[in-house]
């Protein structure tokens, strides 16, 4: 069923016409002035690799400031790829807006790589509350709130739900959301600046909605530092390792009604982010991310130690 010519097709089509939506962008906005470098998170929000900063794809001399990303994660032979593609603009100096698209590559596993249906959309939006230094300090986080929307999410439990339904591909799937608060402040240390974040989500999604819903809403704990060094010229690396906890069972597989229950550990990772020329605005981050592996004695994930590249690019 989920191997099937037609559905590969599907797939390839859709990844062709992510690709040219992507380089549509770069080329219709690549005069547009280069200012200070973003960088996007996972769901396209400014952010480290997997969770959001405080800051916002703003800009000190622009009302409106696009940037486009590509985002890559191989998640192993059970749960497969996602491909991502997404636009965030910053509007003014405090917020942000943006919509991404992920595309989902299926697994090969035969008994367990079905319940990761199609990609989903995604929505977010981010405010800086206080900014940065306010008060005329030194010390005081930037401050921001935010929010994602997942709509037609098929993966995991939600998709066994929708077993039960007589055309269960063409049924919409469950939605889910992200509401957030989270604190970022720069330790301007003289040769190797440090970057730390913290802060707290509302949820009711499974591991960003690729492990599709949670039973009922859960507040997680998110937060990441990073450490941030100068290149040669004016290029710039970055080293970063974030933490953010996830609901502790999927939707449907939480023990209760006589399911199995699957237990899903805090995502961790690893990343690095190379600027390569800070006058062209282009990132290039690579990241390591154990995401889920062994979730009960008898199912294993193998996602322990999961790849994953990202393309952003600020005008």
């Amino acid at each position: 069923m989920n191997s099937s010519y037609s559905r590969k097709f599907e797939h390839g089509r859709s990844l062709f016409c992510a690709a040219a939506v992507l380089m549509g962008l770069l080329f219709a906005l690549g005069s547009a002035t280069r200012l200070h470098a973003q960088a996007s998170g996972w769901e396209g929000e400014t952010g480290v690799f997997v969770t959001p900063l405080a800051y916002t794809a703003s800009s000190e001399t622009q009302k409106f400031h696009p940037v486009v990303a590509y985002h890559y994660l191989n998640a192993g032979s059970v749960i497969g790829d996602f491909h991502e593609t997404s636009i965030e603009l910053g509007v003014g100096k405090r917020i942000e807006f943006g919509y991404e698209h992920e595309f989902h590559v299926f697994g090969s596993n035969t008994d367990l790589s079905y319940l990761w249906q199609d990609g989903f959309d995604i929505f977010n939006g981010k405010l800086i509350v206080l900014p940065e230094n306010s008060f005329k300090t030194k010390w005081i986080p930037a401050v921001s709130g935010g929010f994602l929307i997942r709509p037609n999410v098929r993966n995991v439990g939600n998709f066994v739900e929708m077993l039960g339904q007589t055309q269960p591909y063409k049924m919409g799937g469950k939605h889910n959301e992200d509401f957030y608060g989270v604190a970022t402040k720069l330790i301007p240390i003289k040769y190797v600046p440090i970057l730390l974040t913290g802060g707290v989500r509302g949820t009711n999604a499974e591991l960003w909605g690729m492990g599709g819903n949670a039973p009922d809403w859960k507040a997680r704990a998110f937060g990441s530092v990073a450490f941030i060094f100068k290149g040669p010229g004016k290029s710039s690396i970055v080293f970063a390792s974030e933490a953010a906890q996830q609901p502790h069972h999927p939707y449907n597989f939480d023990g209760k009604n006589g399911t199995t229950p699957l237990n899903i550990p805090t995502t961790i990772t690893y990343a690095v982010r190379v600027t390569p020329i800070s006058k062209y605005k282009l990132n290039f981050d690579l990241g390591v991310a154990q995401i889920a592996g062994r979730v009960n004695p008898a199912v294993d994930l193998k996602a322990r130690h999961q790849v994953g590249v990202q393309m952003t690019y600020g005008f």
